[in-house]
């Protein structure tokens, strides 16, 4: 293709960015106009299929600065996957399928929701260990099911953000040559230039965690075609350093941080359509042959899924085939649940139960940030990433959970992660995207409560579960023994568009006097029932035992007392009113009993026994006592 042509297709991308942003009066444009020569060449190599978005062996695209959408939308018009002019036009507006940042699920073609800076770079770097583990369980010598290549655009924010160190730092670690990760270095933040914040060499900084650099000129086309083809055969992975002037072909505005973040305005447009020989007058203006050129991208899409639809049907050999089916097709029936008759930590029962799925289920894998002993995650015989489904995160939350993210999403893997509960505070943004974008994600959490004990408060979440049932889709199961645990996971499993939290003790809990009810599946259910109750106990985890202790001394005083554990809050309070009421007596007492903050009770509770500090450094038990997690203290409450 000539650089005339390129010019033109870079240009039409530059101005419909430029009218997107001017019409929603919102937005961002110099991030697209400085990326729009990239996105040509790149167009060129990219191995996509847009009549079908989730064909597997594609090629993956991560915009990690999501608010360059205008770029991003501009190219999905281009290449054909589904949206029109109108959609372009209705950029940033209700219910349009162009929203600000874009969302997984909402528009065609987006692979994952980024949202805060660095995210992207992470989910990056997940979707290439997503295809190095897929392909360690499918290809052979002769037959590569799975070879393509993930590519990421980012910019100086998002190598700033701490997440992005942590996931190319592990990308380097585990020599993900299929990465290749596109710095759009504009030297421009939304403050002013660069200098301002950053002075690190980026070229030292990512030789020394593995990676291949190069660095072009990103408004060369020759430079950045040789860079991508040179990317492409490398043997770890690469970051591309591309020289960009951001607002590229803004006339006045062109290199300023005043275009990051705002409307260019008529004048600066005008005059820039003009000097790059447009027609002022036509906004939203794509000539014919340039969509021409974008549109190829269907007709050679169409060809490579075909293509590889066919190698499967002549792969060598049949284990391949069987392994790919296996994965993207798991047969839950075939999990061989475990059951508990003992005491015991339900991180320990967690444990087991994840052993359970991961012999029956090829497609469940994850690790833990360098906690998987305490966690109890490691999956037994299972090998070590990426041949085997133990991956060693190392100590790096964020990414973790982002990566992790990616995987569940890339197609027929069932990803969990792992840490303490109280460094959930550390991929808290991770969590909510998993939320937002309905991806099922396990996060396990162990060490729950108090009950960590000596570690001190510093390891004792307090405010925890509270912030985590407040997520909307996303559902924390803190279970009371092993036998919830079991129905926790097989709820979990079969929530396809949320995540899930186990929630899990380090210390050991009782084994619950009844059999679990199978109401348990809908977050609540009484495990001691009186008819005449006048006071309703509801607790989880650790507590529960503790409520039903409570009971005896009541009753010994002669008062009826219902007890519920609530092992899923946020399962419980979406089921029917008549349910709720059936579990949680309306004209009884209620009092809800956690050690934590708790404050989410009140929705049920009419009083709540809770924790209103960050706890102490001492042996749990000492603990439990000294917060008034008792059951002589909890009856001098309530009475």
């Amino acid at each position: 293709m000539s650089n005339e042509m390129r010019k033109k297709m870079a240009d039409t991308i530059r101005f419909l960015a430029a009218d997107m942003v001017q019409q929603a009066n919102s937005g961002h444009p110099g991030a697209p106009m400085g990326l729009a020569d990239i996105a040509v060449v790149l167009s060129e190599h990219l191995k996509h299929n847009p009549k079908n978005p989730s064909w597997l062996n594609r090629d993956r695209l991560v915009f990690s600065g999501g608010h360059a959408t205008g770029l991003i939308y501009s190219l999905y018009y281009l290449w054909g996957y589904g949206l029109e002019i109108e959609d372009l036009k209705n950029f940033r507006q209700l219910d349009s399928k162009t929203p600000g940042h874009p969302e997984y699920g909402h528009t065609a073609g987006i692979e994952i929701t980024t949202g805060p800076l660095g995210q992207g770079v992470a989910n990056a770097v997940g979707f290439a260990m997503a295809s190095k583990f897929v392909g360690e369980q499918v290809n052979s010598e002769t037959a590569k099911v799975i070879d393509h290549n993930v590519y990421c655009l980012c910019g100086d924010g998002d190598l700033e953000e701490g997440i992005s160190y942590e996931a190319c730092s592990i990308a380097g670690h585990y020599n993900l040559d299929n990465l290749i990760l596109i710095y759009d270095s504009n030297r421009i933040t939304i403050e002013g230039s660069t200098e301002l914040s950053i002075s690190e060499d980026i070229q030292k900084r990512f030789e020394s965690q593995g990676w291949n650099v190069l660095e072009c000129d990103g408004h060369d086309y020759e430079a950045i075609d040789q860079a991508i083809t040179t990317a492409k055969k490398a043997d770890k992975p690469t970051i591309i350093i591309a020289h960009t002037i951001i607002a590229k072909g803004a006339g006045s505005l062109e290199g300023s941080h005043h275009s990051h973040g705002a409307p260019l305005g008529e004048e600066v447009i005008s005059e820039a359509k003009k000097a790059a020989g447009f027609d002022p007058e036509k906004k939203f203006f794509v000539d014919e042959d340039v969509l021409a050129r974008f549109r190829c991208a269907v007709e050679k899409g169409e060809l490579y899924e075909k293509e590889w639809n066919h190698s499967l049907l002549t792969l060598p050999l049949k284990e391949q085939n069987d392994a790919l089916e296996a994965l993207m097709n798991p047969d839950l029936s075939k999990i061989v649940w475990p059951s508990f008759d003992k005491a015991e930590a339900t991180r320990s029962t967690n444990g087991k139960v994840m052993n359970a799925i991961a012999q029956a289920i090829p497609s469940f894998l994850g690790g833990s940030a360098d906690l998987s002993p305490s966690n109890k995650t490691e999956l037994k015989n299972m090998g070590i990433f990426p041949k085997g489904r133990n991956i060693y995160f190392g100590i790096r939350e964020h990414a973790m959970a982002a990566i992790t993210n990616a995987m569940g999403l890339y197609g027929g893997l069932m990803p969990f992660s792992a840490t303490f509960f109280v460094f959930s505070d550390y991929l808290k943004p991770s969590a909510r995207i998993a939320a937002l974008s309905g991806i099922q994600h396990f996060f396990i959490w162990t060490h729950d409560s108090i009950g960590v004990g000596e570690d001190g408060p510093t390891h004792q979440p307090i405010e925890h579960l509270s912030q985590f049932r407040a997520l909307p889709n996303f559902y924390v199961w803190r279970p009371a023994d092993g036998n919830e645990n079991v129905v926790a996971w097989q709820v979990a499993l079969e929530m396809k568009n949320s995540p899930s939290a186990f929630v899990c003790s380090r210390q050991n809990l009782d084994l619950l006097p009844e059999p679990v009810s199978g109401e348990i599946r809908k977050g609540g259910y009484l495990v001691a029932k009186d008819d005449n109750a006048v006071l309703t106990l509801m607790a989880s985890g650790s507590e529960v035992a503790l409520a039903l202790h409570v009971k005896e001394a009541l009753n010994e005083k002669g008062v009826p007392v219902n007890v519920a554990s609530i092992p899923c809050f946020d399962l419980f309070i979406e089921q029917e009113q008549s349910y709720i009421d059936s579990i949680i007596e309306p004209q009884s007492k209620k009092v809800a009993i956690e050690a934590a903050r708790g404050m989410e009770w009140y929705r049920l509770a009419d009083e709540v026994i809770a924790m209103d500090s960050f706890g102490a450094s001492a042996p749990a038990g000492e603990l439990f006592k000294k917060f008034g997690f008792s059951v002589d203290s909890i009856v001098e409450k309530i009475k």
